[in-house]
């Protein structure tokens, strides 16, 4: 026979039970929830690693907001290789007029096809019409890569969930970098610029958000957004 005090001593203690077990349940799936970033400087370095040793990424960068009458990029979408290679489209305003072109960057050469201005392939200076070298884009030493290794500040921000599927962790970094780096983009970037980094949790910086005076103080900030994609990418790139 049960004692009445042994059954209530039972009623009374089953809500607990039943807390702690459902806290051990949602408690396992701890280690799949989002974590930090780690040491900031160490992420970013592993970063520039990843992409230095990479083949090849697919690259867009564009901004939403060019200075008016200003000659520049306003976008650029294609494939950059190792070494040193880059093919793709450009979006440029020179002196204000839109203009599109293809682009061919490889062997430190950099050749553009324009149906109204260039009908044939021709060798070109980017710097002209305001552009980045596409050949430097990949370069370890002065690409993509060196506004991982130049930055300055850098703090890491929360973790979430994204990528394909949401099955990726990203971390944003922010900080600061030198218009020394920032040249591989702009070639006109004047004083310091602001930066959030998006990098996966396997070491793939997947967007940059660059903020600053890419065409001189006298024109003001401009933001220009790099993303990379596609790690891994193979393409053969050859001189037209």
């Amino acid at each position: 026979m049960t004692h009445p005090g042994s059954a209530r001593l039972r009623l009374l203690l089953a809500p607990v039970a039943l807390g702690l077990g459902l806290g051990g349940l949602f408690g396992c799936g701890g280690d799949d929830e989002p974590k930090g970033g780690g040491n900031a400087d160490e992420v970013l370095a592993a970063a520039k690693k990843t992409l230095d040793e990479t083949s090849g990424v697919k690259i867009s960068l564009a901004t939403d907001d060019l200075p008016n009458g200003v000659t520049g990029i306003t976008s650029a979408d294609g494939t950059g290789v190792h070494p040193s290679a880059f093919e793709g489209t450009f979006k440029l305003s020179v002196s204000g007029l839109p203009a599109d072109a293809d682009v061919i960057a490889v062997d430190g050469k950099t050749y553009a096809k324009n149906s109204l201005l260039l009908p044939d392939w021709t060798p070109i200076d980017p710097a002209d019409y305001g552009a980045p070298d596409p050949a430097r884009l990949m370069d370890p030493d002065g690409g993509f890569s060196g506004l991982l290794s130049a930055a300055e500040d850098v703090e890491a921000g929360d973790s979430v969930r994204g990528g394909a599927g949401n099955k990726e962790i990203l971390t944003e970094y922010t900080g600061t970098i030198s218009s020394d780096a920032v040249e591989a983009l702009i070639p006109a970037a004047e004083g310091d610029f602001d930066f959030t980094y998006t990098i996966s949790d396997e070491g793939e910086l997947r967007e940059a958000v660059i903020k600053g005076a890419f065409y001189g103080k006298d024109e003001g900030d401009v933001t220009y957004t790099l993303t990379l994609d596609d790690y891994g990418t193979e393409k053969e790139i050859t001189a037209p």
